[in-house]
């Protein structure tokens, strides 16, 4: 088992019990060899009903994909989810997609769960605003891989109700990032990719305990309170321009732009 050095709660890095955000079913969060994390199946399947291709097996707390002997296996969430396009092509790993889609809409109908909008539509009177879903940025002189936009992450500590906090890391006291266009270039000394630039979140310029903040993944009260526990893994991941190159916007964020004068003089006039 791995345990988080950081952590104040010890939290362990694999198995970490979580929920698809586009199904709403459960998942179990663990790390590869080389640290980058996978979401897999909670349950064990028997081998002959996994592909070749699916099968992984987990020891001492490491993700391998590739099976290991024995007459079990694991299996990547990706593969049965629901909210995916692509049927498994087994008949039994269909039929567990079916079981997993029936609990996806329980949840749906009870309340309990809301599946992200994969491309939410924006009014026909308003212009498409660039936001990235999943951002780089750039902290500690380390690019990192956002798993949501720059507002919507949210702290890791827990509360003294033992929930989640719910404050974002991104608050109006705080002193924050600047979006900027930096080369498009790997920490591992790889070739830059076709796009010579791309919009990254750097929040360099903050002070060194600022920078600790946001990659602990803390809200400011909590930064302050080293005996709070952690609830959730980190939601950056180290930026690989090759393997993240989707997630590589060649232009700036672009916010909503506020009406001037005589916007302002219309939206007045109108009844």
């Amino acid at each position: 088992m791995q345990v988080t050095p950081n952590g104040a709660s010890r939290l362990l890095r694999c198995g970490q019990s979580d929920r698809c955000r586009e199904c709403g079913n459960r998942i179990e969060w663990y790390h590869r060899s080389d640290r980058r994390p996978v979401r897999l199946h909670p349950h064990e399947l028997p081998t002959a009903q996994v592909p070749v291709a699916w099968r992984w097996h987990v020891s001492s707390g490491v993700a391998n994909p590739a099976g290991d002997g024995s007459s079990w296996c694991r299996l990547p969430h990706a593969a049965v989810c629901p909210a995916r396009d692509t049927p498994p092509p087994l008949p039994e790993l269909a039929g567990l997609r079916r079981s997993l889609a029936v609990r996806s809409r329980r949840l749906i109908d009870t309340g309990t769960f809301t599946p992200a909008p994969a491309s939410p539509d924006s009014p026909p009177s308003r212009p498409a605003v660039c936001r990235p879903a999943r951002p780089i940025v750039q902290l500690l002189y380390v690019r990192y891989l956002a798993a949501r936009p720059v507002d919507e992450i949210l702290c890791v500590a827990q509360t003294r109700r033992r929930h989640r906090c719910t404050s974002p890391l991104l608050t109006s006291d705080a002193p924050a990032g600047t979006w900027k266009l930096m080369p498009t270039t790997a920490a591992d000394g790889q070739l830059a990719l076709p796009a010579d630039v791309m919009a990254v979140y750097d929040l360099s310029r903050l002070p060194y305990a600022e920078q600790l903040r946001w990659r602990a993944q803390r809200c400011p009260q909590h930064a302050t309170t080293p005996t709070a526990a952690d609830l959730a893994v980190a939601d950056f991941e180290l930026f690989d321009p090759i393997r993240h190159h989707t997630h590589i916007h060649t232009r700036l964020p672009a916010p909503a732009r506020r009406p001037g004068p005589a916007g302002r003089a219309r939206q007045a006039a109108r009844p």
